[in-house]
């Protein structure tokens, strides 16, 4: 052994004295089954690779803090949104949503955009996209899109029909469909990307006071995009691209940063908003409820072993700080079940104790036990049970969430809303937030991708676009052949 190098043992740390040769009967002779250095080289090879995420599989991802530079204390107690100046530290995950882990990292797609924030109260964990909406609104409808985006199980193939049908039959989507094939489809890396908490959240103070409450992390580095030409070529080239960008960057000291804001809603305008607040196909216009800067998120520190640190992470909504809250977004109360419930599967009952995924900055009091990898005494002698008479941990009442407001008779309700509520938005989005040259791009991009699509699907989306511009229409059924009085009066 090289005076150098440590010394090769098992993983129970017995020496290894030949890591290149099996044990085996003669030099021509069969494997012997007591070769247990062989067997366990094989039986860990055989399970490396944990199941990969159901969406989200291809990832990337970095350590950081977050800087609080105005106080929130009016609306909530949280100490991360109160405490000014203080350094918090988080980690960040970004990845595309319908990929698998392989995929290129440059295709069009939303991105995930994931924070867990490492507070002294507990970590909190804000998952959302670089979209500030999504493409359904309630999350029994979720699974149903999520499979058109992955391979159809009689050929195996992704052809792109399968979204623009189930598109077509569920308006809804129009919103995001329409951020998905405009420029920001294809953004160059995270560092040039905005992020979104994308759903509803709620604050509440010191005073029992709740706010509605939508987070906004807006990139310091300015957007960049690739044009679909550009990221198809480097999907091709280089499908880490994106990936390579980001862990260059910090290795340069290019700490990327963005603008912290949170956009504010008192409690009882959702009431009386003409529209559903809790809708995650819809935004909140900015000049009913402006931005509010409040902090800088900085992302200064490349992980040591992506599997330990990016592939383990695990984010989920439910990870709530006193003073941050839920809100009835149907999305939202069905991830804070499914997260979590994705998580032990994928990585064992026990996926909090992985260290990227600990609470560094608060201590853990909890009843659980046992289970698969418990590493961490397993809380000793304490009893397991509560309540006990052996000072075991307690609640605390004095973290009570104020009672959430809810009326309505239990029924599966259908979402209220006309032409303008459905293709509203979408309108402005065309109008408003795209140029010439980006709704040039956005027609071309969607003609492109139903180029396969039945022409029945291909009439029914075109009416969609009718509806939110005669323009758009237009330039996609003259993209697709079809003649536009026809594809309108679908």
């Amino acid at each position: 052994m090289a005076d150098s190098a440590p010394r090769l043992t098992t993983a129970f740390g017995n020496p290894v004295s030949d890591n290149q040769n099996s044990l085996t009967a003669g030099s021509r002779g069969p494997v012997l089954m007591q070769d247990y250095h062989l067997i366990e080289k094989m039986a860990h090879f055989n399970r490396e690779r944990i199941p990969e995420r159901v969406v989200h599989a291809k990832g990337y991802g970095a350590y950081g803090t977050f800087r609080l530079t105005k106080s929130l204390a009016d609306y909530t107690r949280a100490k991360v949104l109160t405490e000014v100046g203080k350094a918090v530290p988080m980690v960040a995950r970004f990845s595309t949503v319908g990929g698998e882990s392989g995929s290129a990292d440059t295709a069009r797609d939303p991105r995930g955009f994931a924070l867990k924030f490492y507070t002294d109260e507990g970590n909190w964990d804000l998952v959302g996209n670089n979209t500030p909406i999504f493409f359904v609104r309630d999350a029994i409808k979720f699974s149903d899109f999520i499979r058109t985006q992955k391979r159809d199980p009689r050929t195996h193939l992704k052809p792109h029909w399968r979204r623009w049908d189930f598109w077509s039959l569920s308006p809804e989507a129009i919103h995001q469909v329409m951020f998905l094939y405009s420029d920001r489809g294809t953004p160059k890396s995270a560092r040039f990307m905005n992020g979104y908490g994308s759903h509803t959240f709620s604050f509440w103070n010191e005073r029992g006071e709740r706010h509605w409450v939508k987070f906004h992390f807006h990139t310091k580095q300015g957007i960049e995009n690739f044009s679909a030409a550009d990221a198809d070529e480097i999907a091709g080239k280089d499908p880490d691209y994106s990936s390579a960008d980001l862990h260059g960057a910090i290795e340069r000291g290019e700490f990327p940063k963005w603008r912290v804001s949170v956009q504010l809603m008192p409690e009882l305008d959702a009431d009386t908003y003409p529209i559903n607040p809790f809708d995650l196909t819809k935004v909140w216009p900015h000049a009913d409820y402006p931005l509010i800067e409040i902090g800088e998120m900085e992302l200064n520190r490349n992980p040591e072993n992506y599997f330990a640190e990016i592939e383990q992470s695990a984010f989920e909504p439910s990870n709530v700080v006193p003073g941050i809250g839920f809100s009835p977004d149907k999305m939202l109360q069905n991830r804070i079940l499914s997260y979590a419930d994705a998580h032990r599967y994928r990585l064992g009952v026990n996926y909090h104790q992985i260290p990227v995924n600990q609470a560094r900055n608060a201590q853990v009091q909890t009843y659980h036990r046992d289970g698969a990898m418990r590493t961490d005494g397993n809380h000793g002698a304490q009893v397991d049970y509560e309540p006990n008479s052996f000072g075991g941990p307690v609640q605390d009442p004095s973290f009570q969430e104020p009672p959430l407001r809810l009326k309505g008779d239990a029924a599966r309700y259908g979402w209220p809303g006309d032409d303008a509520d459905l293709y509203g938005q979408p309108r402005e989005f065309w109008t408003k937030v795209l140029d010439d040259g980006g709704r040039k791009r956005l027609v071309e991009n969607v003609v492109t991708s139903m180029g396969d699509s039945p022409r029945h699907i291909q009439e029914r989306m075109i009416a969609h676009w009718y509806k939110v511009h005669q323009d758009f229409g237009r330039g996609v059924a003259a993209g697709l052949g079809i003649e536009p009085a026809k594809a309108a009066a679908e």
